[in-house]
């Protein structure tokens, strides 16, 4: 099944909900170019509310430099002088952005490509706390480079989500992220050592294979044990920050801040996300029976993990650490979520082979992407 009409379904279903609904139609929404020298938020690329203060330069000595992801999307042009492929490397909120951007891009000016002229910088050639040097930053043209399009390529890379744009020179515009730890950003994601429960069995999640089989829960909250189809992401070697959630009876869930859980409420469960969850909050946890027990959260914090898992069960959800959570992030409706991956999920369990994924799976990228421009404010993370 084609992606349009997956995309299609994510709009109907957001209709159903609260928030802005799809059922008008309204003409395409005019946005207005920037204008040379204008960057958009209106203050400092290192203020807190834009992209934030640099946090060091990165090398490729450094412990961060693993951080580092990257990005070989044929829809974009790397300048890549160096011959090194430092133009390719980024944070991941960086490359998820640039990501959605091409998109736009081709949308705008069919035929026309987005065009990296520089990324992450390891040559001193820019300003020394320059977020160049620690991947957070990319210089853009199009692959035409008609500077009569900058403008609007500009207005573009805001409406992308890019934390700070900057028509900064004739020749190219500036833009820039925010760090991984201030925003939570990535596909929702278990670190290495998160336990899950196979038919074996307990297992670390980073032991899980495809056709694997372990605890979930139906729509009823009863647990079930569900078939691992395939992941959405998986990246052995990443350290990312995570949310550690402790509820009243010891259990304990690390997972990333935009994760969905499952939480107990009146009506079976509720969603939120891992950020968003509050001492008080109920945990709905594993007990002796086949029911999933209440249990109230008493202390979260952020730590330090690595190791980025986010496996995709048949039913949608999956037990990690004794505690529900869903298979899916950053749209705050597990059930919205669950049907637009439906292809992935058929697709996964029809496919033969056995490879496992590394990195963000490009079906869930494209469908996160594109959610940023389709779906409700009160639908996304953040």
């Amino acid at each position: 099944m084609r992606l349009p009409l997956v995309l299609l379904w994510l709009g109907a279903a957001a209709a159903c909900g609260p928030g802005r609904g799809f059922t008008r139609r309204h003409g395409p929404r005019r946005i207005t170019p920037l204008v040379f020298n204008q960057h958009d938020p209106n203050i400092s690329e290192n203020s807190k509310s834009a992209s934030g203060p640099p946090e060091g330069r990165i090398t490729r000595d450094d412990e961060k430099f693993k951080d580092l992801v990257p990005n070989y999307n044929p829809d974009i042009d790397f300048k890549d002088d160096e011959g090194t492929g430092a133009d390719r490397l980024m944070t991941q909120r960086c490359k998820e952005k640039l990501n959605t951007l091409a998109i736009s891009v081709m949308n705008q000016w069919p035929g026309v490509r987005l065009r990296v002229i520089e990324g992450w910088d390891e040559e001193n050639s820019h300003l020394e706390h320059s977020l160049h040097y620690e991947g957070r930053a990319v210089d853009l043209t199009t692959s035409d480079r008609d500077r009569s399009k900058y403008g609007m390529l500009a207005r573009l890379a805001v409406e992308a989500g890019f934390d700070w744009v900057y028509y900064e020179s004739r020749s190219y515009i500036h833009c820039s992220v925010k760090t991984e730890s201030s925003v939570g950003t990535g596909a929702g994601c278990f670190p290495s050592g998160a336990m899950v429960y196979t038919e074996k069995g307990p297992r670390d999640i980073d032991t899980l294979q495809k056709g694997d089989r372990v605890l979930a829960a139906d729509d009823s909250g009863k647990m079930i044990y569900s078939e691992v189809l395939t992941f959405m992401d998986r990246d052995p070697n990443a350290t990312r920050e995570y949310i550690e959630i402790t509820a009243e009876n010891g259990v304990s869930i690390t997972t990333t801040p935009s994760h969905l859980l499952l939480l107990a409420a009146a009506e079976g469960w509720r969603e939120s996300f891992a950020a968003d969850i509050e001492i008080g909050d109920v945990l709905l946890t594993t007990g002796t029976s086949s029911v999933m027990r209440p249990s109230e959260v008493v202390s979260t914090r952020v730590v330090k993990k690595r190791g980025v898992y986010a496996p995709l069960t048949k039913s949608g959800t999956i037990i990690v650490d004794d505690a529900l959570a869903s298979c899916y992030a950053l749209v705050r409706s597990h059930s919205l979520a669950h049907a637009a991956m439906a292809p992935l999920r058929w697709a996964a369990s029809w496919s033969k082979s056995e490879e496992m994924p590394r990195g963000v799976h490009w079906y869930a990228n494209a469908l996160y992407s594109f959610g940023e421009f389709v779906l409700p404010t009160s639908y996304k993370y953040r």
